[in-house]
C-alpha cells in the first residue's frame, strides 16, 4: 500500500507507521512534498500524512486475519494446558481484587459489547463489573437494543459492533449466533451462553472446586436434572481434563449424543449417562443441579415438576453422596423444585462462592483473549 511517495514510504503495521510520521520534521516534510511536485505548507501535509496513517491503521485492523484470534466460544477449543493457565490466572487475579488494590489496569482505554438476547443478572453483573474493576467500560445491549438476526443480520451486527469495541459477549439462544458472531467479528467473541454450551459458567465452577477440594483432576461430579447445556459444557470440559463426569437425568431428557460421543472419544475421562440418583451419588466429590425448565421452556415447567419426581436434590440424596460431597447449583434456582431448601443454605452447600467466580473466571478468560 503506497501511502507517500517512494522517498517516504512506511510500511502498514501500527508500530512502524507511527515510528515513521514522528521521525518526520517539517524541513524532511517539504522535501517529500517538493519530490512529489507538491506545493503545500508543512502544516496541510502534516494533516495529509496523519489522515492517510490512521486510514492505513484501520485498514490494517480491518483485516485482520481471524485466524490468529482467539474466541472463547467452548471449553473443548482450548487444551488442557492453557484451561489451566486461565484458571491459574483467575486465582491471581481474585487475590489481587479481594486484597483491595486497584492499581491493576489492563482494559484501561478499552470497551466491551455485551448482547443480551436472554436477559441474566449474574451474567451481566459479573461481566461489566470485572470488566470495570480492571479499567474497562462495558456497554449493555438488552434484548430489545437489537434483536439481532430479525432487525439487523448477525454479520454486520458483527462487523460494526467490532469496530467500536474491543471485545464481544453475547448471551443468546440459538448457538448458531454465536458461530456467525465469531465468523464475521474482528474482534474476540465470548460465549456468555447459548442454548447447547454455557462455557464461562463451567470455568467458575471448576475454579470453585479447585478452591474447595484442591484440583479437578479425579473428581467425581454428579450432575442431577435436565441434559441440557451445563451438561454439555461439562462434557466438553471432560474432553480436556480428566475427571469421572456423571449426568443422571429422566429418560428422554440426556444430553445431546453427539457432545457425549465426542467426550468419550476423547479417552480422557470417564463418563457415564444413567437414569438413577441414588446410585450415581455414591461417593461424588460435587453434587450439581439446575433448574429442570431453563428460559424459553417455561410452558413446559409442569410437564417437567412430573417427569422429574425422584430427581431432587435433596438432604437424603446428599446424605447417599457422603460427608465429602459439595453442593453446587449454576442459579437462579427453584427451592423446593429442583433443590431443597435445606440443602442450598447448608454448610457444604459452595453455590455463593461458585455465584462469585463467575466473575474471576470471566476476567480471566477476557485477560487471556486480549492477550494481557
Amino acid at each position: 500500500m503506497a501511502l507517500v511517495p517512494s522517498h517516504c514510504s512506511v510500511q502498514s503495521n501500527k508500530a512502524s507507521i507511527s515510528a515513521a510520521f514522528s521521525s518526520f520534521s517539517g524541513q524532511k516534510l517539504r522535501q517529500c512534498a517538493r519530490l512529489s511536485g507538491i506545493t503545500v505548507s508543512s502544516s496541510a501535509l502534516r494533516l495529509r500524512i496523519s489522515c492517510l496513517a490512521s486510514s492505513a491503521i484501520s485498514a490494517d485492523s480491518s483485516v485482520k486475519a481471524k485466524a490468529n484470534l482467539k474466541d472463547f466460544l467452548h471449553i473443548s477449543d482450548f487444551d488442557k494446558a492453557t484451561i489451566m493457565k486461565i484458571l491459574d490466572r483467575a486465582t491471581e487475579v481474585k487475590a489481587l481484587l479481594k486484597s483491595g488494590d486497584r492499581t491493576f489496569q489492563p482494559f484501561k482505554g478499552k470497551t466491551m459489547v455485551m448482547i443480551f438476547a436472554k436477559p441474566s443478572m449474574r451474567t451481566r453483573v459479573s461481566f461489566e463489573s470485572g470488566f470495570t474493576l480492571l479499567g474497562g467500560h462495558a456497554i449493555y445491549l438488552g434484548p430489545d437494543d437489537i434483536q439481532m438476526g430479525k432487525r439487523e443480520e448477525t454479520r454486520d451486527v458483527a462487523r460494526v459492533l467490532s469496530r467500536y469495541n474491543d471485545i464481544i459477549m453475547a448471551r443468546v439462544f440459538a448457538h448458531q449466533d454465536i458461530l456467525d458472531l465469531a465468523k464475521y467479528a474482528n474482534v474476540a467473541v465470548i460465549n456468555g451462553l447459548t442454548d447447547y454450551n454455557h462455557p464461562c459458567q463451567i470455568m467458575a465452577d471448576a475454579l470453585t472446586i479447585i478452591e474447595h477440594i484442591g484440583r479437578l483432576e479425579g473428581t467425581k461430579v454428579v450432575y442431577v436434572g435436565d441434559g441440557n447445556n451445563i451438561v454439555h459444557s461439562w462434557l466438553l470440559l471432560a474432553s480436556v481434563i480428566p475427571f469421572h463426569f456423571v449426568c443422571v437425568c429422566p429418560k428422554g431428557f440426556e444430553p445431546d449424543e453427539n457432545t457425549v460421543e465426542k467426550a468419550r472419544k476423547a479417552g480422557i475421562s470417564k463418563i457415564e449417562i444413567t437414569n438413577d440418583p441414588k446410585d450415581a451419588v455414591r461417593g461424588a466429590d460435587v453434587v450439581y443441579t439446575d433448574v429442570w425448565a431453563s428460559m424459553g421452556q417455561k410452558e413446559e415447567a409442569a410437564y417437567r415438576r412430573q417427569v422429574f419426581k425422584g430427581f431432587q436434590v435433596d438432604k437424603s440424596l446428599m446424605n447417599l453422596a457422603g460427608p465429602q460431597a459439595f453442593f453446587m447449583h449454576c442459579l437462579p434456582a427453584e427451592r423446593g423444585v429442583e433443590v431443597t431448601d435445606e440443602v442450598i443454605e447448608a454448610p457444604n452447600s459452595i453455590v455463593f462462592p461458585q455465584a462469585e467466580n463467575r466473575l474471576h473466571a470471566q476476567n480471566a478468560i477476557m485477560l487471556y483473549l486480549l492477550g494481557k
